[in-house]
């Protein structure tokens, strides 16, 4: 009898704990320096796809990720045409966008083929509907460097990033969110991936810490996401219109049915608004990270 393989999440080590997940099938792994990408599939999960130890996404709860990064700034916002990604290589949030009519153009940037090339075999669902997409762009680059030279202006900005560390480091820093707002048109949106609070705190502070001093609205939003373990996920949301987290849910029904209804599995206007509402934790971290800008 062949022993079952176990794949550790360990990304949380240091805090004492480690999630395991059984590997019924690996259908790829490499590792190349420090770096250790492994996908495989797991009996309730399907797909997961883990780097250096930890969960990038998984076939299971990936929609609520993807939605809830896609789908509150663009119908928050309300007017979206033009939308930047930065980083996102599986394509799946892109996936999100091009779901919205109004969308005229679509720009991804992401630093590494290689990743999109790993999408295209592994995730064809989220890749074959975008790249057919005559929307989207795909820039091959540094994010840092796109958004500090380019021209373009968007109404959306989305930061699909890994965790502050290696070349993703930089798209956490002052630099980095002052280069998007540049490239903001007015009353733009910029979303950011903070990690899990009750965790990750720091990742959350030091966004919004910097952020604040950037846009007049810097605050989260939440979204219970099962293997992203340890409680709820934050998700940075910047702008200069201090009313687009506060939208009425009859106006955010309005821009739904006008979007044609998309295909949701989690957000709602309802789930839009109330994520928004922090628990007293998170919403004291922010409340702390604005005022540390303020002093």
């Amino acid at each position: 009898m062949t022993k079952r393989r176990w794949i550790a999440e360990t990304l949380f080590d240091a805090e004492g704990f480690r999630t395991s997940y059984a590997a019924d099938r690996v259908l790829h792994e490499t590792r190349t320096g420090h770096q250790h990408l492994v996908l495989f599939k797991n009996r309730f999960f399907g797909k997961m796809l883990m780097l250096d130890g930890a969960t990038q996404v998984t076939a299971r709860d990936e929609f609520i990720y993807h939605e809830m990064m896609t789908h509150v700034p663009i119908l928050a916002h309300g007017r979206v045409r033009d939308v930047l990604i930065v980083g996102g290589g599986d394509c799946g949030i892109a996936e999100e966008v091009l779901k919205h009519k109004s969308v005229r153009r679509l720009t991804q940037v992401e630093i590494d083929a290689s990743v999109v090339e790993f999408a295209k075999r592994h995730f064809p669902e989220f890749t074959r509907p975008v790249l057919k997409d005559k929307r989207f762009e795909l820039v091959i680059g540094d994010g840092m460097a796109f958004v500090a030279k380019t021209e373009r202006r968007f109404d959306v900005i989305i930061v699909d990033s890994t965790d502050p560390q290696g070349p993703g480091a930089v798209l956490f820093t002052r630099k980095f969110y002052a280069a998007c707002k540049r490239c903001l048109k007015q009353g733009g949106v910029m979303v950011t991936q903070n990690g899990v609070p009750m965790l990750q705190p720091a990742e959350l502070t030091e966004s919004i810490r910097r952020l604040s001093g950037l846009f007049k609205d810097a605050t989260c939003y939440i979204a219970a996401i099962p293997t992203y373990v340890g409680g709820f996920m934050a998700m940075g949301f910047s702008t200069d219109d201090t009313a687009l987290r506060r939208i009425p849910e009859r106006t955010l029904a309005a821009r739904y049915r006008k979007a044609g209804r998309l295909a949701t599995r989690y957000w709602t206007p309802a789930i839009h608004n109330a994520a928004f509402a922090l628990p007293r934790f998170i919403d004291d971290l922010v409340t702390k990270a604005r005022s540390r800008w303020a002093r």
